[in-house]
């Protein structure tokens, strides 16, 4: 009786000092945490129990308190300027301490498989150089957060995943896009930065919006949360959200970008509507404002006859002007006739460091966008167009301007001959003699031959709006 009592004496007492803190993986070793913030840090404890938490830059306590119910709890902390590596020390009668952590610039990385595409050469792919980019990768200020890919009919607390140093072999097998965006960004800004990697081949945006993100469009049709029969990462709504959004949600980040719209490539229409919808969806469930999202655009590629990839291009453009803080990274140089996953991922991560470092971090003397089609004009058969951001004009370097058509009413378009001048284009075609409408390299695939002096191209564009 006497060794019954004592066995659960020191059961009791087992349960009451071993540490009952637990935190969802993104808080581990290795993390960088978004500067001069107030950030979020949750977790469970004991019933009731009080945690408490010390920051290593400041020296500061808090203190904060389970809930009764389900053991929640939540604080956020203040973060100073950039640097580290620092120390945060819970504790609930026993210590946890998350070592090497470092405060920066946090940014999350989602898409489909343009942004799952690792750094390190695939199979059928070209030589892009990533072997000497793998073996000079080092660097002791990014920080990188995979997250294991998973679905989910209902929201998850948690996911798979956690912070790694950036040395080769977690770069090779990291989001190559994701890496050249948060590589430039760290080189100029000369801060750690974090990148958490959200993605999934093959999946339509559908897949990465909330319940209520999605329920205004009746088209979508939302699954049933107690039927596991069918459920598909690729193209059932609300599942990627649910597993690998939804845990993330309220970790602090300065921002967004986002690869995705080719499994949506039939559906232009549609995704005019859903892209706007899916930032403001992550907006509101972040509750930090409208924090910058920057996207690319798809590049072109061969999908066959019965698609016009354009359609998807432009309803990716036409989110510039109906969204707040947003930025697109145009590929239309970029492009594989025949690879849907073009090789070259360095000027896709580039292009949107450009967007960052010139709207979020406002460095100047550089140009983050190709040149926008702005107006048009006409007077006989000569067809004038301006673009924004040509100020230091357009160019074609030596190329012939061979995409540009135009239509008269009879809505037939017709091969154009244009010329640059400064920051116009001026294009006229003998076989329309009264112009309404221009459109420029709007072809399934197509490579485009119109830039900025900086080197950035043209989106493919249109000036009508006419039914196909």
């Amino acid at each position: 009786m006497k060794k019954a009592s004592l066995f659960i004496l020191f059961l009791i007492i087992s349960v009451f000092t071993e540490a009952a803190i637990q935190l969802p993986a993104i808080f581990c070793d290795h993390m960088v945490l978004q500067q001069q913030t107030d950030a979020p840090v949750w977790g469970k404890a004991n019933l009731g129990a009080t945690v408490k938490i010390t920051t290593s830059w400041d020296h500061k306590h808090y203190s904060v308190q389970a809930a009764a119910t389900n053991g929640r709890w939540d604080v956020k902390i203040k973060t100073p300027v950039a640097g580290g590596p620092y120390q945060i020390t819970l504790s609930d009668g026993k210590e946890i301490k998350l070592r090497d952590v470092l405060i920066g610039e946090v940014w999350i990385c989602s898409g489909q498989s343009n942004m799952q595409m690792p750094v390190k050469e695939t199979n059928n792919l070209p030589d892009t150089g990533s072997n000497k980019v793998i073996v000079t990768s080092a660097n002791a200020a990014i920080r990188l957060f995979p997250v294991d890919l998973n679905k989910s009919l209902k929201p998850l607390d948690d996911l798979s995943g956690q912070w790694k140093e950036c040395i080769s072999e977690h770069v090779a097998d990291f989001s190559a896009a994701a890496y050249f965006f948060g590589r430039m960004i760290q080189n100029v800004l000369n801060v750690p930065v974090g990148l958490i990697w959200s993605s999934y081949g093959g999946s339509k945006i559908e897949t990465w919006m909330s319940e209520a993100g999605i329920e205004p469009y009746k088209w979508v049709k939302l699954p049933d949360q107690n039927d596991e029969s069918d459920v598909s990462p690729f193209t059932t709504p609300t599942v990627l959200f649910n597993a690998m959004i939804h845990p993330l949600v309220g970790y602090a980040i300065k921002g967004g970008i986002w690869y995705q719209g080719e499994s949506n490539v039939q559906e232009p229409e549609h995704y005019r509507q859903l892209l706007p919808r899916l930032i403001e969806n992550w907006r509101s469930a972040w509750k930090i404002g409208e924090f910058p999202f920057y996207y690319v655009q798809i590049a072109p590629f061969d999908y066959g006859n019965t698609i016009n990839s354009a359609f998807l291009r432009e309803s990716q453009l036409k989110v510039l002007n109906s969204v707040p803080n947003t930025g697109m990274a145009c590929l239309m140089d970029a492009g594989e006739e025949k690879n849907i996953h073009p090789a070259n991922k360095k000027v896709v991560g580039e292009r949107l460091a450009y967007i960052a470092l010139a709207k979020t971090y406002g460095i100047k003397g550089i140009e983050y966008s190709g040149p926008v089609f702005q107006s048009m004009s006409v007077n006989g058969n000569l067809v004038t167009l301006t673009f924004s951001h040509a100020k230091n004009r357009l160019n074609s370097f030596g190329k012939e301007l061979k995409h540009f058509k135009i239509a008269g009413k009879d809505k037939r378009f017709y091969q154009a001959r244009a010329v640059i001048t400064d920051a116009e284009i001026k294009l006229f075609s003998f076989q329309v003699d009264q112009p309404v409408a221009v459109r420029y390299a709007f072809d399934n695939f197509v490579v485009g031959e119109l830039f900025n002096t900086e080197g950035l191209p043209a989106s493919s564009f249109r000036t009508d709006e006419w039914d196909e």
